[in-house]
């Protein structure tokens, strides 16, 4: 229980980070941000999602690989391939259909970006406990 709660929290300083580096105010602006760093090198832009990197390193510490783990794993891997592949469409490729445009320019909520703090950590004590 113990090692639960140190890893849920090195989860959260996880996805606080995150959240910090994606903030904007429009979905569009959090592609921008995230391809800030894609374009300087795909390293980099997998760095600043360092969550995904604390779940792996939660499962191999602990040797849990329970069927919460992997849901939560899988979301992270396709929460990231999600972004790259819109940062494609829309900075690389242009090839957006207007629909995808007009949700791209939505504003959003400043909680929205707490949204991954709120719900990963809470999985990983739920999978760890």
């Amino acid at each position: 229980m113990e090692n639960a709660l140190t890893f849920t929290l090195i989860l959260v300083i996880a996805e606080l980070f995150e959240a910090y580096t994606q903030r904007a105010p429009t979905l569009m602006g959090i592609l921008s941000n995230l391809y800030h760093y894609y374009r300087k090198s795909i390293f980099l832009f997998f760095l600043v999602q360092p969550g995904f990197y604390v779940i792996l390193f939660i499962i191999l510490m602990t040797g849990i690989l329970n069927a919460s783990m992997i849901f939560l794993l899988v979301l992270k891997v396709f929460d990231m391939f999600y972004k790259m592949e819109l940062i494609k469409k829309v900075f690389m490729e242009r090839e957006v259909s207007v629909e995808i445009g007009q949700m791209l320019e939505w504003k959003i909520p400043p909680l929205y970006m707490l949204m991954g703090v709120g719900m990963y950590p809470a999985l990983i004590f739920y999978a760890l406990s």
